[in-house]
C-alpha cells in the first residue's frame, strides 16, 4: 500500500467470520447519499444480518442498516434501503459464477474509509456447520489458555 493511503475502520462484521468460512474477499465501492456517509463517519452501522445479491449484473447489499443522521432534515435517507456496490464487470461475472454454481453467498465483512471514500470488504463465503463452530471456539480457548501459561 501507498504511504499516503489513509484507512480508518468503521465497522467489522465479526459474526460473519464465525458463521461462514470466507473463501475470497473483494474491496468494493458503495453508492451512498450524503446523510448515509455522515452517519457512517460517526461509526453507526449494523451489518450482522447483511448479505449480497446479484440483480441485472449489479451487486446489491441487503439488510445493512445505516441509522438516520441525527442532524439530518426532511431529506434524510431510508435506513434499510438496498445499497449498490461498485465492482468491475469481470469481478461481478466471477462472483456470479461462484454464487450460482458452488452455492456460496456474499457477506459484508467490514466497512472502512479509504482516502475519504467509504469502501466495503465483501467475502465469498460458505456456511459453517455447528461442529465447525464448536471446533473454532475450542481452538480459541486452547490458544488463550496457552498464552496465559506463557505469560506466567
Amino acid at each position: 500500500m501507498n504511504e499516503q493511503t489513509k484507512i480508518s475502520t468503521i465497522a467489522v462484521n465479526r459474526k460473519a467470520r464465525y458463521d461462514y468460512a470466507v473463501l475470497q474477499t473483494y474491496e468494493a465501492g458503495i453508492v451512498l447519499t450524503g446523510t448515509e456517509v455522515k452517519s457512517l463517519r460517526q461509526n453507526k452501522l449494523n451489518m450482522t444480518d447483511g448479505y449480497g445479491v446479484i440483480r441485472k449484473g449489479e451487486i446489491w447489499l441487503i439488510s445493512v442498516h445505516i441509522p438516520e443522521y441525527t442532524q439530518g432534515n426532511i431529506n434524510n435517507h431510508d435506513p434499510w434501503r438496498d445499497k449498490k456496490l461498485l465492482l468491475h464487470k469481470n469481478e461481478i461475472r466471477k462472483i456470479k459464477f461462484r454464487v450460482e454454481e458452488k452455492g456460496l453467498t456474499l457477506v459484508p465483512l467490514s466497512f472502512y474509509l479509504k482516502n475519504g471514500k467509504v469502501k466495503v470488504e465483501i467475502g465469498l463465503a460458505q456456511g459453517k456447520k455447528s461442529y465447525d463452530k464448536r471446533e473454532a471456539i475450542a481452538k480459541k480457548d486452547f490458544q488463550r489458555s496457552e498464552d496465559r501459561k506463557v505469560k506466567l
